[in-house]
């Protein structure tokens, strides 16, 4: 028998109340004075909302997630303090899943997706600028217009008007805001942005990102540089390039904090300034009475009434003592069953080999 699910008073992600009226509360409740930002939304810019194919995929992803009582507890602490969270865990346990059921749980939009490389840097999720597609084009104006300024002039020229203007590119053309940017842009209510496996990154990016969560913002300095002749520049989103906000001093700056979910596999360790500014959340394996719910909940089936699917949950976490598996491979093994595929009683084994192979271990 599985206890009976605690809802505490407190709660905004998985609380009491419609999606609505806690998201209500959740925008109303006042922050810790030093994480209360000034941003001004701009009124002709309106980010996405509950509809489209984005958010379809964020509502599919997050809506089966089962949280346990900690993992609200948690969510929930992360919210109330306008903090980042950082959930750290075996690859599989659900911790990119998890950012998916905020966002659908509260009704706030796509979730927001930054994946970190060794490769990556802070100015890669704050904003992309094509330097290199302004020169070009500055270029391609020189040949069609025989006698004009040099390339390098011209493209210095250009850059001193935000705007497109008869005779030159504008600047805003080759700047989008990335998805850390998006997150960070004025809006009436928090978007969510995941930063899928941070313990990838290149070892100064921790580090960066503190100022720009202490700020709750960050300056673009190209459009800084313009800002006497151009203090207003409208650029593309994470969203939609062709939806433009309009970006005053060169600055953004947030009015709410976002829900910024940060993910790690456990690669590596973390500065104790990054882990200060951060509430933590590991996550365990799911035992067996929380895989019987992530199943019912995501394919509809009662494995207590099957023989034939608790015996793979039992085969599943048979094979877990032995290396590394992900609950969606389970998934994978009982959405072929509900197929009729690998039904033959011969295919046992090489059926389990197949779907519930190792992710780690001697046999990965």
């Amino acid at each position: 028998m599985e206890a009976e699910a605690v809802v505490k008073d407190w709660w905004l992600y998985q609380g009491t109340g419609e999606a609505a009226e806690r998201r209500a509360r959740l925008e109303a409740g006042p922050p810790p004075p030093w994480r209360d930002f000034e941003g001004v939304p701009d009124p002709g810019y309106t980010p996405p909302g509950c509809e489209g194919p984005a958010w379809e995929r964020t509502w599919r992803r997050g809506e089966g997630y089962v949280p346990d009582e900690l993992e609200k507890d948690v969510v929930n602490t992360a919210l109330h303090l306008r903090r980042p969270l950082l959930i750290t865990g075996k690859p599989g346990v659900g911790k990119s899943t998890l950012a998916s059921s905020i966002a659908a749980d509260l009704g706030l939009g796509p979730v927001l997706h930054w994946p970190v490389t060794s490769r990556t840097v802070l100015r890669d999720g704050l904003y992309l600028y094509d330097a290199i597609g302004r020169l070009q084009e500055a270029g391609l104006e020189q040949l069609r217009t025989p006698g004009a300024e040099p390339p390098a002039a011209r493209a210095l020229a250009a850059s001193a008007s935000a705007s497109t203007a008869e005779g030159g590119p504008s600047i805003a053309r080759y700047l989008r805001l990335g998805p850390l940017g998006t997150a960070l842009l004025p809006q009436d209510r928090p978007r969510v942005l995941l930063v899928d496996e941070i313990d990838k990154s290149d070892i100064d990016l921790p580090g960066d990102l503190l100022t720009v969560f202490e700020d709750g913002g960050f300056v673009i300095p190209e459009l800084a540089r313009l800002a006497k002749e151009a203090p207003t520049v409208a650029i593309g989103t994470d969203d939609d390039t062709e939806e433009a906000v309009r970006i005053s001093q060169g600055r953004v700056q947030c009015r709410y904090f976002p829900i910024v979910v940060l993910t790690s596999n456990g690669e590596r360790d973390f500065p104790p300034a990054f882990l200060r500014r951060c509430v933590r959340l590991h996550l365990d394996p799911p035992d067996p009475d929380k895989l019987a719910r992530i199943v019912r909940g995501r394919l509809g089936v009662d494995i207590e009434n099957s023989d034939e699917y608790r015996d793979l949950v039992q085969s599943f976490l048979e094979r877990a003592e032995d290396g590394d598996l992900a609950t969606d491979q389970l998934l994978n093994a009982i959405q072929l069953r509900l197929a009729g595929a690998w039904s033959a009683p011969g295919d046992r084994e090489r059926f389990l080999d197949t779907v519930m192979h190792h992710l780690t271990g001697p046999s990965a």
